[in-house]
């Protein structure tokens, strides 16, 4: 699509709503940025230190509430990879307040996002990712872990920068690789919580969309869909399914896969081919999403061939790499050595982390009675719902939760939204219709409603009455 060939830049001056600014950081206050539309909530930006030793530091986008932010919730939101941007991600292209424009020269509002309900703090974790950086390069081979407890870290001190928010409630959400970041986020802050005898983070649920949770069910999942989908036939189909053993199953080394089945993995690979997005099939591989983001997820998967987007990819990086535009973030403060980029290009990640079973920290999640909600987009293959639903089914098996809301149809707008299930009082799976891997992209409408009720710690509606809407 090519670079943009100008820009504007609007100068926008949020005033006090009457209650000052009192506990906010005024230094990280975002004064407008690059075509931004005018809007009446704030916005803040900036950086929080971790680890000051090493010079290690996260960037954070925080945008308010719109319409009366002091009595709404805070919500997290982390996007995947591991190693992609949730300011690139969740906060310009799925639910935050903006989007980038068509044409390249500004944002947009998106009249769906998340912050009609709470306020919305995105963050680019781990070091290494985004504008988030650290002056020690071997913190940028790092795992699971190390992101946890610098996420950790961060949320600590954050907090000293927004002290009226500290006793808000939380909500920890995102996508994708997040099925590892949030769980193992969530064990972090219940295990403070447990120690500390001052401070404790008031967490009152967890969400996470088309989440990697256990490698030996959300890998076959992706060639049941291509099967389901009439996206690759039925001998390929059934030759997978019988001669491939993906219990226990771990990528660097999996066991008990046969030539055969490596045969007809290659032969569904061929068949699928490169010109199908794997995160959403039924979409032309260019279309205005973030495919990017997800690049490298596909590698503790099924080393499928995906689709890259080259419709917006280009456009948002190159509006994040405007000096104008980092200027009015306060962001790249230590002048990197590299440009943004949606997913980074200097983390070293884990290959093993994503064999990790994240089921047991979603059970110690549920049994300190939090609820957790796992939600698919119907047209991934990716991470398909087809695993996800029958991984929550073992979790509510495992804590022996009996079914309270039968399988059925959710209704947003007279019109079916997806299908939910839910068991025990605190686990809730539910798909939403023609969503992909990135929903609140796909479906902001339907993953707007489907927030609410979770926010809310209501059900979804299973009736077409408009006043549930």
């Amino acid at each position: 699509m090519g670079q943009w060939k100008w820009w504007v830049v609007v100068v926008l001056v949020v005033v006090g709503r009457g209650r000052g600014i009192e506990g906010y950081p005024e230094e990280d206050l975002v004064r407008g940025l690059p075509g931004q539309p005018k809007v009446g909530f704030r916005q803040y930006a900036g950086y929080v230190d971790v680890d000051e030793k090493a010079g290690r530091s996260l960037f954070y986008y925080f945008a308010e509430a719109d319409g009366d932010p002091d009595m709404k919730p805070l919500t997290l939101w982390l996007n995947g990879g591991p190693g992609c941007s949730s300011i690139g991600g969740g906060a310009f292209t799925e639910l935050g307040p903006f989007y980038p424009t068509g044409d390249g020269r500004g944002l947009r509002i998106n009249k769906k996002s998340w912050n009609k309900v709470s306020n919305l703090l995105f963050v680019e974790s781990p070091a290494g990712v985004g504008w988030s950086y650290s002056n020690t390069t071997s913190d940028y081979t790092c795992g699971d872990a190390s992101t946890a407890n610098d996420m950790h870290r961060f949320l600590l001190r954050w907090y000293d920068k927004f002290p009226e928010l500290k006793s808000r409630d939380l909500f920890l959400t995102g996508e994708s690789y997040a099925g590892h970041y949030i769980p193992q986020l969530a064990d972090v802050l219940l295990t403070h919580n447990e120690k500390s005898t001052g401070f404790k983070f008031k967490i009152k649920g967890v969400a996470i969309g088309n989440p990697l949770l256990k490698l030996d069910r959300d890998v076959p999942a992706t060639y049941e869909f291509f099967w389901s989908h009439g996206m690759i036939s039925d001998e390929i189909g059934l030759t997978i399914m019988n001669k491939c053993d993906f219990e226990d199953y771990v990528f660097n080394s999996p066991h008990n896969v046969t030539t055969s089945c490596n045969d007809a993995i290659a032969d569904a690979n061929q068949v699928v081919g490169d010109y199908i997005n794997n995160y959403d099939v039924i979409l032309d591989v260019c279309y205005p999403a973030i495919v990017e983001q997800e690049l490298r997820l596909r590698k503790y998967a099924t080393k499928i061939s995906v689709g890259v987007d080259v419709c917006m990819t280009y456009e948002r990086r190159f509006y994040f790499n405007l000096p104008e535009v980092q200027q009015a973030l306060h962001a790249n403060r230590t002048n990197l050595p590299y440009s943004w980029s949606m997913c980074s290009e200097v983390l070293n990640y884990s290959n093993t982390d994503g064999n990790i079973n994240i089921l047991p920290l979603l059970k110690r999640i549920v049994n300190n009675k939090i609820p957790v909600w796992i939600f698919s987009g119907d047209q991934d293959s990716v991470v398909p719902l087809l695993g996800s639903r029958t991984l929550v089914r073992e979790l509510a098996h495992d804590l022996k939760f009996g079914v309270t809301v039968p399988y059925g149809a959710w209704f947003h707008k007279g019109q079916v939204g997806g299908w939910v299930t839910e068991y025990g009082k605190l686990l809730t799976f539910s798909t939403v219709r023609g969503a992909a891997h990135m929903v609140p992209y796909a479906q902001p409408d339907r993953a707007l409603r489907l927030f609410r009720s979770f926010v809310n710690g209501k059900r979804l509606p299973n009736a077409t009455d408009p006043s549930l809407d």
